[in-house]
């Protein structure tokens, strides 16, 4: 990275930045409080507000949001007549999964092989720490030259909507000129890159029942109609022989124009076997970030220990598919209604409810925004052009803040690359990414009260 005060300032800041993030994954703070304490998440929520009052914010409050979590909010005023720009991160993260997995316990940022290591160190607690190493940088170096809004929230890995909802009750809360939203990543290490697409989803569950109750394989397998064989066959239906998504009514053959993803490099990505092929049909950029896609997410029917010799009298599984900009979520989902039901065979009796849904959103890249953003990251990666790439998943709440806000300009930058493994055991973060980007958005921010 080239000699700036700014990236000699964050630098500097590294190792209280680790100490910072080891300290927030600690909170063990997965918003579902059937498995984990409710406290854990109100302790992590209670360090992010100190965080922000020790740097100076105004009005920090902890917003009691209608799922039952909390999201921390806070102002810090810059210049008169400043632009304001809103940061987003989100300090719940995903349950740890299996704990014996993990090389390290999951809730102890631990250091290995150049990177640091535990459950929300990239996604999305690091996110917290690049906004506050990014605003501390600017404070040594003449000043925030626009007024900053702090929105972390607390539910974004369970998809309830409390901050959406809230937002929606309290729409001049989070105004702004432009949102940054931490919570996406660069295409791999080392390659700058903003996400200017993400997929939407819709979640529904599917519930099979053909008999009054089980019966004996024996006596009556054969003829008795099996829901499970049932549901098993309505699953198969939503893809083709190459796995290609396959929702009746729903088009299935959208491109990407952006940045390409090479074929070996995603394998490697997602750690495909050897041999295994990979799914679908176009550029690999073209299905993950351009077409529908469909998971089976889990299913509910007997385990192989302890199973019976029992034809099943009812089956039920939770099916998630994921739509590109430009398809509306709500019609996915009921094209995705009326595929199961009318997929389902023998006449069995379906029923499909919904449980979650949020829609796509493409963001404008042409934006001053973006020029503000392109001219920081040549500076934080010098030699690298900024890339334009998509991200599979969604986020909800871009598309509530769009709605919200029209005007605003909508980034979307992070630290979760490939090599993160969020959502998996064993994520981390790249000491190294989380530096170069804090310089990135500390001089976006200067860049941007500039134009």
């Amino acid at each position: 990275m080239s000699s700036n005060p700014v990236a000699e300032t964050v630098a500097s800041l590294i190792p209280r930045a680790k100490a910072e993030l080891a300290e927030l994954v600690a909170f063990k703070s997965v918003a579902d409080f059937d498995q984990f304490p409710k406290s854990e998440s109100e302790g992590a929520a209670n360090w992010v507000a100190d965080a922000l009052r020790t740097e100076g914010f105004q009005d920090v409050a902890l917003l009691d949001t209608p799922d039952g979590t909390q999201s921390v909010y806070g102002y810090l005023p810059g210049p008169e007549g400043a632009r304001t720009v809103l940061l987003y991160a989100h300090y719940d993260v995903q349950p740890p999964l299996d704990e014996a997995a993990w090389t390290s316990p999951p809730f102890e940022l631990t250091e290995r092989d150049g990177r640091w290591y535990g459950r929300g160190a990239a996604d999305c607690k690091g996110g917290v720490i690049m906004h506050l190493l990014a605003l501390r940088a600017l404070k040594a170096n003449g000043g925030v030259p626009v007024h900053i809004k702090v929105i972390a929230e607390g539910s974004e890995e369970m998809g309830t909507g409390g901050l959406e909802r809230y937002a929606e009750e309290h729409p001049d809360l989070l105004t702004a000129d432009t949102i940054v939203i931490g919570d996406a990543g660069n295409f791999r290490v080392g390659l700058p890159t903003v996400t200017s697409t993400l997929r939407g989803m819709t979640l529904v569950r599917v519930q099979i029942d053909t008999l009054e109750g089980n019966l004996h394989s024996g006596q009556f397998g054969g003829a008795a109609p099996d829901a499970l064989a049932a549901l098993i066959r309505v699953l198969d239906s939503l893809r083709a022989e190459d796995g290609s998504t396959t929702v009746d009514g729903l088009a299935p053959e959208s491109r990407w124009d952006g940045l390409q993803y090479d074929e070996e490099q995603f394998r490697r990505d997602a750690k495909v076997l050897d041999g295994v092929q990979l799914i679908g049909s176009g550029s690999v950029a073209d299905r993950i970030w351009a077409r529908p896609a469909v998971t089976v997410l889990g299913i509910d029917c007997p385990p192989v220990v302890g199973a019976t010799p029992s034809v099943q009298a009812g089956a039920r599984a939770l099916v998630s598919l994921r739509v590109p900009p430009g398809v509306d979520a709500v019609e996915a989902t009921k094209l995705l209604q009326a595929h199961l039901e009318t997929r389902t065979p023998w006449g069995a009796r379906v029923s499909v409810e919904q449980v979650g849904q949020g829609q796509a959103f493409s963001a404008d890249t042409t934006s001053p925004a973006y020029a503000a953003m392109a001219e920081a990251m040549a500076v934080a990666y010098p030699g690298q052009e900024m890339q334009y790439a998509g991200q599979g998943g969604s986020i909800p709440l871009c598309n509530t803040l769009a709605s919200l806000y029209p005007q605003a300009e909508i980034l979307l930058i992070g630290l979760s690359e490939p090599e993160a493994q969020i959502h998996a055991v064993n994520e981390s973060v790249s000491p190294e990414e989380l530096e170069r980007l804090s310089v990135a958005e500390a001089l976006f921010l200067r860049n941007y009260a500039a134009n």
